[in-house]
């Protein structure tokens, strides 16, 4: 079973060699990894090209953002499973992905595995800064502010070509609106795996400011009426705020 990790980057020359060495190094044989690079001006490109050999496909061209690279990734994915691992991400261990082959490899009626993720210091990854701990999806989930952390989700090449790839119509909140579309309005089979396979660097594009996280949730709210889900505004921040102060906790447990 083949398996696809796209890898979207810009300007990363300070982070990317984590999370390339981190690919390389997972047990698991058949692995498509793609780097869609923005046109970079930092010397990311330089050292993509010094690497070419750990990876499968580079494209360096500009583009409309990151969901617009990332479709282009989908596009010319091989694998028989879809996974996104960003420039400044990387897996937690060398078996994440031999893992994630195993879920598939063992129910064929099975669409999309996801798992935690740990949001560590920017320079210091270390340091945790947040556990985020999923759970298995339940209908209703979304309108509670829950969402799937999406380094983490896996999800048959299939499942793109039947429903669809990132709408660009959101800049922030693409990737919660795609997790909605496959899990809420289309149900499609899922598995929450209870182990951490991601380390995120703190200071993502969605959550970089105040400004930025506003505009994710205005974003998150224009999905829900695109997708004809109702929601209540109160118990959505409410129960967004309590999984919050859950991340942090755990942290310190």
């Amino acid at each position: 079973m083949k398996i696809s990790i796209i890898t979207v980057t810009f300007n990363s020359v300070s982070v990317i060699n984590d999370c390339l060495a981190s690919v390389k190094a997972q047990k698991y044989d058949d692995i498509d990894h793609i780097v869609i690079d923005g046109a970079s001006t930092d010397g990311t490109l330089s050292l993509l090209e010094s690497k070419r050999e750990q990876f499968a496909t580079l494209i360096s061209e500009s583009d409309k953002g990151i969901y617009d690279a990332m479709n282009k990734g989908i596009n010319v994915a091989r694998g028989d499973i879809i996974g996104f691992l960003n420039s400044d991400d990387f897996y937690k261990n060398n078996e994440v992905i031999s893992t994630v082959a195993k879920e598939f490899e063992k129910d064929s009626s099975l669409d999309a595995c996801y798992a935690d993720l740990i949001i560590v210091g920017k320079f210091n990854t270390s340091k945790i800064i947040r556990y985020v701990k999923s759970n298995q999806f339940k209908s209703g989930l979304f309108s509670k502010g829950w969402c799937p952390p999406h380094p983490t989700f896996f999800v048959r090449r299939s499942v793109y070509e039947s429903l669809g790839n990132f709408d660009l119509n959101y800049h922030i909140a693409s990737d919660v609106e795609l997790m909605m579309r496959f899990l809420e309005i289309h149900k499609i089979k899922s598995r929450y795996i209870p182990e951490v396979w991601v380390k995120m660097r703190n200071g993502g594009h969605s959550n970089q400011n105040l400004k930025n996280i506003w505009l994710q949730n205005i974003e998150i709210f224009n999905s829900f009426r695109k997708n004809g889900l109702s929601v209540n505004p109160i118990s959505f921040f409410v129960y967004k705020i309590i999984s919050r102060f859950k991340q942090f906790y755990k942290r310190q447990s």
